[in-house]
């Protein structure tokens, strides 16, 4: 009989190894041809070039980017940062690398399209690094792990991420605001903005717009959060924080879960978006957005009126008001608001309405002095009847402690009532 035999060959294969790292020297380059990217410690984000396809342009081209990205296994990328969203390459030939101590994009031609612009002499090596926070710094030689020459986090696009700034600085810098993309498509500078208003008296707000036309306001920073968001407090994960000192009046927050990944978002729509999921499960759960309904709508009711989702009609008139124009209010248009039934005597028979569970009329021509923590209630009432054109007041208590009387001498606008 004969024997059979099986034999196995074991062949060894050596596939390449991919080196990603996170850190770009000024001997390095990015190049679209190239396709290498930057992946963050922790491979949470990635930076690299990316393409978009204007279908209405004439040429219908394609635009390249480059920008930042969640590194993840789904589908569509989500970018949270664009370096040069409103110049893009109109070609695939561009390049990124570190010249006379800045980043510089360059086209087909060698022409900057983006530069980090930064002047000075800064002493040799200079390096950029995508941190594990999806923050993209530029660093020098003396730079510290929390000082950097450039910092993408200071050049924000539509998205905020967590320990990102919204705001402005004291002294002169960038405006740290949220612009959203012309279209899911198009990242491109939009329509919609949101942006911190600074007032002097320390009542910041943020405000939704459209170009120029206000559509949304939170109301101004209680300590806790803002008084027009008061879902706000009752985020899990997110721990929302509030800056104004010296240096600079800003918003920020962090997420106490690690597993969890949240970011807010100015949508091409109009929303201001809060977006979370998990990197297990990489779908993505619309947390909350805003505005959330018609009571938020800026100055929906006009002035001397507030809006209340649970009456038919919404605008209603602070008691002792009317409305000012009856015919109109009937054919459901607030917009000219409610004026006083009797005028005031500034004396002796008026008194104050105690107004709950409301957003603070808009702030921006209110006056905000401290008082004294144990009585502030008492001593803003005092001040605001002994001023005549007092048209209501407020007391609020401020992160840092400290108790302030907000004195309104102008028309209420833009109050809403919430749900207890």
């Amino acid at each position: 009989y004969h024997h059979s035999y099986t034999f196995f060959f074991v062949v060894l294969v050596l596939f390449p190894h991919v080196f990603s790292t996170n850190t770009l020297s000024s001997n390095d380059a990015l190049t679209i041809s190239s396709n290498k990217t930057l992946v963050s410690p922790g491979d949470v984000f990635e930076l690299g070039f990316f393409r978009t396809t204007t279908r209405n342009s004439r040429d219908g081209t394609d635009r390249w980017y480059l920008g930042i990205w969640y590194k993840t296994t789904s589908d569509q990328r989500t970018y949270v940062w664009v370096a040069n969203r409103d110049n893009p390459l109109h070609n695939s030939i561009g390049t990124l690398k570190i010249s006379n101590a800045n980043l510089v994009l360059l086209d087909h031609s060698d022409t900057p399209v983006w530069s980090t612009n930064l002047t000075g002499v800064v002493e040799p090596p200079v390096t950029a690094e995508l941190l594990a926070n999806g923050n993209f710094v530029l660093r020098g030689s003396y730079s510290t792990d929390d000082e950097f020459m450039w910092q993408s986090f200071d050049f924000p696009v539509d998205t905020l991420l967590p320990e990102m700034k919204l705001g402005r600085n004291r002294k002169p810098g960038p405006e740290r605001i949220l612009t959203s993309w012309k279209s899911p498509t198009d990242p491109s500078s939009g329509d919609f903005s949101f942006m911190l208003e600074t007032h002097t008296i320390g009542l910041h707000e943020f405000y939704l717009r459209k170009n120029d036309f206000i559509m949304y306001r939170t109301g101004p920073w209680n300590g806790v959060r803002f008084s027009g968001i008061p879902k706000m407090q009752n985020w899990s994960y997110i721990v929302n924080s509030f800056v104004d000192n010296h240096k600079e009046v800003a918003y920020t927050f962090h997420v106490d879960n690690h597993k969890i990944n949240s970011r807010f978002r100015m949508s091409s729509t109009g929303y201001l978006q809060v977006i979370t999921w998990t990197m297990t499960v990489p779908q993505r759960n619309m947390f909350w957005s805003f505005p959330e309904d018609t009571c938020d709508l800026y100055q929906v009711c006009g002035p001397y009126a507030y809006c209340d989702m649970n009456t038919a009609p919404t605008c209603n008139c602070i008691k002792g008001f009317v409305p000012k124009n009856a015919a109109q209010w009937e054919l459901r248009d607030a917009s000219g608001g409610c004026v006083r039934s009797s005028r005031l005597s500034c004396g002796e028979g008026d008194g104050f309405l105690r107004m709950s569970q409301m957003k603070l009329p808009e702030t921006s021509e209110a006056v905000a002095v401290l008082v004294d923590k144990r009585n502030g209630f008492k001593e803003c009432k005092e001040r605001c009847t002994r001023d005549c054109n007092c048209t209501g007041f407020a007391n609020m208590d401020s992160m840092n402690g400290e108790s302030r009387c907000v004195i309104w001498s102008d028309e209420l606008v833009d109050m809403r009532n919430y749900v207890a």
